[in-house]
């Protein structure tokens, strides 16, 4: 075996376990699920952003929602910033700092809320995003890497998964939490699935 597949597998065991021996990463997480349930609840969308990876994750997390997770279920409300041409138009005529506060302000009302995802919580189009929800009635919670970050500072929630050398340690450990989000949303309005 190449010792480096092992090492990665460890690398992750050794990142995840650490995560979840902190009470706060856990409560954190249910108060996410809270708040996106809570904004379901009241008849409210959910809107999901990041850059590169972290936009396939915000991708990933919308669909689950509008289509299915694990089983049939009616279709939830929800959406990933990732039209290519509104990102184009927008990086285009206002600057890429701008491509999901605008689509926000195309799109979002009070009482909606924002999932903002980056690994370094510093993505200046994200923080713009959020910027604009919290000025604009709309909650955030945030997927960033190492606590205290720029962008978890100015979320309703902040989840931070750790300070990691490595982005894709940070993005493992996001999209178990993004599947835990699912899951605890389907758990309220779908019971009959669990």
């Amino acid at each position: 075996m190449k010792q480096h597949i092992f090492d990665a597998l460890e690398q992750s065991q050794v990142y995840l376990q650490r995560f979840m021996s902190s009470g706060d990463s856990l409560d954190a997480i249910d108060r996410a699920a809270a708040l996106l349930i809570n904004t379901l609840s009241n008849g409210n969308a959910i809107y999901a952003c990041g850059n590169g990876g972290s936009m396939s994750d915000a991708m990933h997390f919308a669909e689950e929602l509008t289509g299915r997770y694990r089983k049939n279920r009616a279709g939830l409300s929800a959406t990933a910033i990732s039209d290519p041409g509104h990102i184009t138009c927008v990086a285009n005529d206002f600057g890429y700092e701008y491509i999901f506060s605008r689509y926000l302000e195309a799109r979002a009302k009070p009482g909606d809320c924002l999932l903002a995802i980056s690994t370094s919580g510093r993505s200046n189009n994200v923080i713009k995003a959020v910027e604009y929800a919290r000025s604009n009635g709309i909650e955030v919670v945030s997927l960033t890497g190492a606590a205290e970050s720029a962008l978890g500072k100015l979320a309703s929630v902040d989840i931070s998964a750790g300070a990691s050398d490595f982005a894709d340690r940070v993005q493992e450990v996001h999209i178990k939490i993004i599947h835990i989000l699912i899951e605890s949303i389907e758990r309220h309005f779908f019971p009959e699935n669990y």
